[in-house]
């Protein structure tokens, strides 16, 4: 059985977004999508950049995996597959989008099972392997301390940097930011408050969004 919660989400769908909004549907695939802001986000169900960024359909480009991670630019495009590289290339090179938002969370999975060294949930161990990715954001951050929400929270903040500096190897996006055409940003959602942080490219530090911002 279908679940019955998409159904009767779909069904809500139909009778409310889809039929107030039906000619925005059509608009979109007849023209296609056009979003100028690519969002990399966690695939955590409580952290939808749809959601917190209240965005319409064809607004955003929404990527998500684990932890928010974007991988170094890999030469060898033989022998993997490359999901999230992907995704950028796409962005970047086909859609064109002029800002690119690297969104970490609070309470992420992924970041606690590798601070906490958490046993494979399988043989082959895909998340290990994963978030293996972040050692040098935990050399970085340094050994835990006594506050140790504060010092898992580096790392999640840690992760967005190292994100944001990853995406810096794709030429396509390299090129874009130094021609001016492409911004990258980095933010950090609280589940518990609500509350959107905001990188300063400048100094590096994530400060609560104001609505004077």
């Amino acid at each position: 059985m279908f679940p019955s919660r998409l159904t009767s989400g779909y069904q809500s769908f139909l009778n409310g977004r889809l039929s107030r909004e039906r000619e925005r549907y059509e608009e979109l695939a007849k023209s296609g999508q056009h979003p100028e802001i690519m969002v990399i986000g966690c695939g955590d169900s409580r952290v939808a950049p749809e959601t917190i960024f209240d965005a319409d359909p064809g607004e955003i480009f929404v990527i998500r995996n684990i932890a928010n991670i974007v991988p170094p630019c890999e030469p060898d495009t033989e022998t993997s597959f490359h999901g999230t590289s992907a995704a950028i290339e796409f962005g970047v090179n086909a859609l064109k989008v002029k800002h690119i938002v690297v969104l970490g969370h609070a309470s992420c999975g992924g970041v606690a099972a590798y601070a906490n060294q958490a046993a494979p949930l399988s043989q082959r161990d895909f998340i290990g392997k994963w978030m293996s990715q972040i050692a040098p954001v935990a050399e970085r951050v340094g050994p835990p301390t006594d506050d140790r929400q504060e010092w898992i929270r580096k790392l999640e903040w840690g992760v967005v940097e190292y994100s944001l500096d990853n995406l810096m190897s794709f030429t396509a996006v390299r090129d874009a930011v130094e021609a001016g055409t492409l911004t990258l940003h980095g933010a950090y959602f609280g589940v518990g408050t609500g509350l959107l942080f905001i990188r300063d490219p400048i100094t590096g530090r994530f400060s609560p969004y104001s609505e004077t911002d």
